[in-house]
């Protein structure tokens, strides 16, 4: 007669089963992580300037990647200022390892999106190998990505660094204003426009993570780019100690800004 599986048996089964079924595809899903970090890095860049006169004459302070034709380079605004101090022989550019050593090559200025704090870098040169841009609109809530980028700029050096994230919310740059006298020049102009919409991250960043690209474990494909002070400015300002949550915004602002004629 055959012999009946108890429940506690079944049970165990059952778990066995399951985890026999999970633990390869977390297996799986690490080795595609590590894969792409190793391709991911070699795209990614510091943004900085060189000065013949400074002590360093490199300095930088900001991520950006490259993307299109491996010459154009992606960041946030807010890392580049407006013009260098040609006064003092400053130029911007970007910052790449060279063994031991660090190299910069100069970069020209092809277009600025001060909405979306976006800022679009053209490299004269041999070109960068690039990432490749997915479309932000297909992106979902729970969705697993990550994000490369110089957590603390300088001080940490140029170790491009790795976090996981979860893609905890989409939703737009400026909270609502719970009252009338939350309201201020800024935030009325921005109600008269379309919401700009942003991904809301489960991940701390840091503000040398400015530009850094966000994207598919996976693939690489780049879903945004990483905002630590434009977007958190604007959606956290009634919030005087830090909260851990991380902004991007999201890649179709880069892709509008890539199709503009260089300034």
């Amino acid at each position: 007669m055959t012999k009946l599986p108890s429940p506690f048996n079944a049970r165990r089964g059952a778990l066995w089963l399951a985890a026999s079924l999970t633990l390869p595809l977390a297996a799986a899903s690490a080795a595609d992580l590590r894969e792409t970090v190793a391709a991911v890095k070699r795209s990614v860049v510091a943004i900085g300037s060189y000065q013949p006169t400074r002590s360093p004459a490199i300095v930088y302070s900001g991520t950006g990647w490259v993307t299109g034709d491996g010459l154009s380079v992606i960041t946030n605004a807010h890392v580049v200022p407006e013009a260098p101090d040609l006064a003092r022989q400053e130029s911007w550019g970007v910052v790449v390892a060279d063994g031991d050593n660090v190299r910069f090559r100069p970069a020209t200025l092809a277009g600025r999106d001060t909405e979306h704090d976006l800022l679009h870098l053209r490299l004269a040169g041999t070109p960068l190998p690039a990432l490749k841009l997915a479309d932000s609109d297909s992106a979902a809530e729970g969705q697993d990505l990550a994000f490369t980028g110089f957590p603390l700029g300088m001080v940490l050096g140029l170790h491009p660094a790795t976090h996981r994230a979860v893609l905890a919310a989409i939703t737009p740059m400026t909270s609502p204003a719970v009252t009338s006298r939350q309201l201020d020049a800024r935030a009325i102009k921005e109600l008269r426009r379309p919401p700009v919409v942003v991904f809301q991250l489960d991940a701390i960043a840091y503000p040398g993570n400015s530009g850094s690209p966000l994207y598919d474990p996976a693939s690489g494909e780049v879903f945004g780019v990483l905002n630590m002070v434009y977007v958190k400015g604007r959606k956290e300002n009634a919030i005087s100690a830090p909260s851990g949550i991380g902004y991007a915004v999201p890649s179709n602002y880069i892709r509008d800004l890539l199709r503009q004629k260089p300034q």
